[in-house]
């Protein structure tokens, strides 16, 4: 029998993506997953094809950057389950453009979504995840190593939760908290997913083709796995490895490496 089963798990921005990967994992290992985004349709459509293979799942529209929307989305997993185990913060959004274009309103939508949507919903099931001596686990990137160009706001905005995490992890060791951050490596796609432009308005962001790219099943499987073995930090692929290490060693080097390849990141911006 699998560990999870049984257990209740949170998955905040589970209408696509990486989100919705790891709430179907989850649920396909015994979870009870509450889904998570900003379109009721579009988290009724994960919540029906989790059923199909006969898993469990609760499908709660809220915007977690938003605290009372946050309080609400916690409040109403309780009501629904009766406890909460494992709440995965992965909500978020990226950006495009170097610092010297972007309009005032790119940044507070990054931080907003991105820092502020995983600090009040986690705030808030804190004393139920105490209860369960559950996990909470952010999911970040291997832009919170170094910034990266033509990325800054999503950079600093994860950078911002790996201190989070760890502080909260300090502050709930005495309830037997389990804190968790996966490091995602650069990952497919999925078709229409967006970013916030230079000009602050949402743009479809192009698929990606190289053969290095992550499968999102793939990062659901880590993330089950950094909860199950209880691990506080992960990262993915041995190229995002050897960033973090080099970067611990000698940040400079990283910066030189970057400013070397600083096309390829002006490509994708495109």
């Amino acid at each position: 029998m699998s560990r999870l089963q049984h257990k209740v798990a949170l998955v905040t921005g589970s209408s696509q993506g990486i989100g919705k990967a790891i709430a179907i994992a989850l649920a396909q290992r015994g979870c009870t997953v509450v889904l998570n985004g900003r379109q009721q349709s579009k988290i009724d459509a994960v919540k029906a094809e989790i059923e199909q293979f006969g898993g469990q799942a609760y499908a709660i529209e809220a915007d977690v950057s938003n605290y009372s929307a946050a309080k609400y989305l916690i409040e109403k997993t309780i009501d629904c389950c009766g406890k909460l185990d494992f709440l995965i913060n992965n909500v978020g959004i990226s950006s495009r453009g170097y610092l010297a274009e972007l309009h005032p309103d790119v940044l507070q939508q990054v931080f907003n979504s991105n820092v502020n949507g995983s600090i009040f919903p986690t705030q808030v099931a804190l004393p139920h995840i105490r209860l369960q001596k559950g996990s909470i686990v952010f999911i970040s990137s291997l832009a919170a190593i170094h910034g990266l160009p033509g990325l800054a706001p999503y950079s600093a905005s994860k950078m911002a939760l790996q201190a989070f995490a760890e502080a909260l992890r300090i502050e709930e060791h005495a309830h037997q908290i389990h804190i968790g951050i996966l490091r995602v490596a650069k990952t497919a796609i999925e078709h229409q997913k967006q970013t916030v432009g230079a000009n602050g308005q949402m743009q479809p962001l192009r698929a990606r083709t190289d053969e290095k790219v992550l499968s999102m099943e793939r990062v659901a499987q880590d993330c089950i796995q950094l909860i199950e073995n209880r691990r506080f930090s992960q990262t993915q692929t041995l190229l995002g490895k050897l960033n973090h290490l080099l970067n611990r060693i000698s940040p400079r080097i990283v910066e030189r490496i970057l400013i070397k390849n600083i096309h390829r990141f002006k490509e994708e911006s495109q």
